[in-house]
């Protein structure tokens, strides 16, 4: 049936406004080109499938209506207007979150009694208020660097030929000629193919990590690591798998565990991570053993050697050199330029693919001002002196000697938990008395701060070891199965100290632990 068929049936029943109407858009519409194919395409489809029809012409309604449709938000904001007055009193009743939690009753009397020194952190210190000169082994000068007048006039000489710093990060020109020779210093000194200084030695260790270790990547570290370390960790979003302190039969349970749960998976980057002298122990990771586990099971090794490079070893290359391990079958060895090298920042040695690719990734090396010059060339220089003096670290192993015959053996209070070697010494309470006196752990933290006053007040000036901050994002419940150093002091041993000096100074700290110890405060826990 055309057109005209319909027309002629409708006619008996519209009026002829209506027929005239509709004859019109008729004729209109069939003058539009390809209108003919649109009505035969109608025609068909509601003959084969009226419902499809209907469909289709709903969806054409409403894609006209969305079309013409003015734009509106999809956020349904309810803001209440106020007036001045009540903007300006809640203003007045709001109180911002504390950026840092409420000073407790002990750090406030540990603050209250803090020593400031006047001058430079030397061998031997001048106190501000008192004006007395005490002997310090509360620093890391450990080689008397910082009295040395040829690095002074050296450093001095940097600030005048560089400035005090580049004001830019290595990538864009932040990178001086004296930081590609520190570089080339350093990788020479471990025997590593290349290197890369960072600006800051915390964030060095805890930006490498990230650098490498991604979410699925597997870590497989030591309990007692330092915070920078955890950090790194965290940063990371890496499996984490913990080992106990220094114990390889259990590090190779945990690496069995780990090879035998990613069978069949796809393959990941798997690390170990470890430090050389342990800064919250204080004694020194057996390399040997870990370079074995790492090539039987397939691992990588990342080496933290903040606090031994520069210390163990004949001419202070750290723990490879120490425990003649060849440092090329350590994959990364971080280490750090502010402790005993007396200068500032961190390094990481490894293979020049790896050095490489930190220089875009790491991101402590990326988005930070480059080393300032100054401590650039203190690096070189001191890197210098222990290759050419090694005299230097046999007189500090010496004074570490004479000050732990004062200690450990003699003392019936504390034990010391660092290895011989160390020049930081950890003196901890031994266990019986922290279970016959019953201690808690801030008990023990108000003994040895007691300690660390009384050896001041007889001219000895030591810290004590801090604790760790605990992990984000971890319940109170959880964080009582976390590991945790024990509170101990920290004696920093230095060759700027006779061996006299260091006689004397061991017996002063002997007796102050002696005279708290034996105290009516602590005689049944703390008060």
């Amino acid at each position: 049936m055309n057109t005209t068929s319909y027309l002629e049936a409708a006619q008996l029943q519209l009026p002829p406004t209506a027929l005239h109407f509709i004859d019109t858009t008729i004729s209109s519409f069939q003058k539009v080109p390809g209108s003919a194919i649109i009505v035969r395409y109608i025609r068909s489809s509601y003959q084969d499938d009226p419902i499809r029809s209907a469909v289709e012409l709903f969806l054409f309604i409403f894609a006209v209506r969305y079309l013409l449709a003015p734009a509106y938000s999809t956020k349904k904001v309810k803001n209440v207007p106020l007036t001045e007055d009540e903007i300006d009193e809640l203003v007045d009743d709001w109180t911002p979150e504390a950026l840092a939690g409420e000073e407790t009753e002990f750090e406030r009397a540990e603050n209250d009694t803090r020593p400031v020194i006047v001058g430079p952190a030397g061998p031997k210190a001048k106190l501000a208020g008192s004006g007395r000169t005490v002997m310090n082994l509360a620093s890391y000068n450990h080689y008397n660097f910082s009295n040395n007048p040829d690095l002074t006039a050296k450093a001095i000489n940097a600030v005048r030929t560089y400035g005090v710093g580049p004001c830019s990060p290595p990538g864009f020109y932040g990178t001086q000629d004296v930081h590609m020779k520190s570089e080339a210093d350093i990788a020479s000194h471990l025997g590593m193919p290349a290197c890369i200084i960072y600006a800051q030695s915390f964030s060095t260790i805890s930006s490498v990590i990230p650098a490498f270790c991604k979410r699925g990547d597997v870590i497989v570290a030591d309990k007692a690591v330092n915070f920078p370390i955890r950090k790194g960790l965290q940063i990371s979003r890496s499996t984490v798998r913990w080992y106990e302190h220094n114990d390889m039969e259990d590090l190779e349970r945990v690496l069995k565990r780990v090879v035998k749960e990613g069978q069949g998976k796809p393959l990941t980057r798997r690390f170990i991570v470890s430090e050389g002298l342990f800064e919250t122990v204080g004694d020194m990771a057996d390399l040997p053993g870990i370079v074995a586990l790492k090539l039987k099971y397939k691992f990588r090794i990342i080496m933290d050697e903040t606090w031994s490079y520069g210390v163990l070893g004949r001419q202070g290359r750290g723990i490879t050199e120490q425990q003649n391990v060849d440092p090329t079958q350590v994959d990364m060895i971080i280490g750090g330029l502010a402790g005993a090298l007396a200068s500032g920042g961190g390094f990481c040695a490894a293979t020049d693919e790896i050095v490489e690719h930190q220089r875009l990734s790491a991101s402590a090396y990326t988005y930070s001002a480059a080393l300032p010059a100054l401590l650039a060339t203190t690096a070189s220089e001191t890197v210098a002196l222990l290759q050419e003096q090694p005299a230097l670290i046999q007189t500090l192993r010496d004074n570490i000697r004479t000050i732990r015959a004062q200690l450990d053996p003699r003392s019936e209070w504390i034990r010391i938990t660092s290895s011989p070697e160390n020049p930081v010494q950890i003196l901890a309470l031994k266990a019986q008395h922290i279970t016959d006196r019953q201690l808690t752990i801030k008990d023990q933290e108000g003994i040895l701060q007691d300690v660390a006053d009384e050896a001041l007040a007889n001219g000895v000036m030591i810290t004590r070891l801090k604790a760790m901050p605990k992990a984000l994002g971890v319940s109170e419940k959880d964080s009582l199965k976390e590991w945790f150093a024990q509170p101990g002091l920290k004696v920093c041993v230095t060759i700027g100290l006779t061996k006299k000096e260091m006689e004397r100074a061991g017996v002063v700290v002997r007796h102050a632990v002696t005279t708290v110890m034996k105290g009516k405060r602590w005689q049944r826990g703390g008060v």
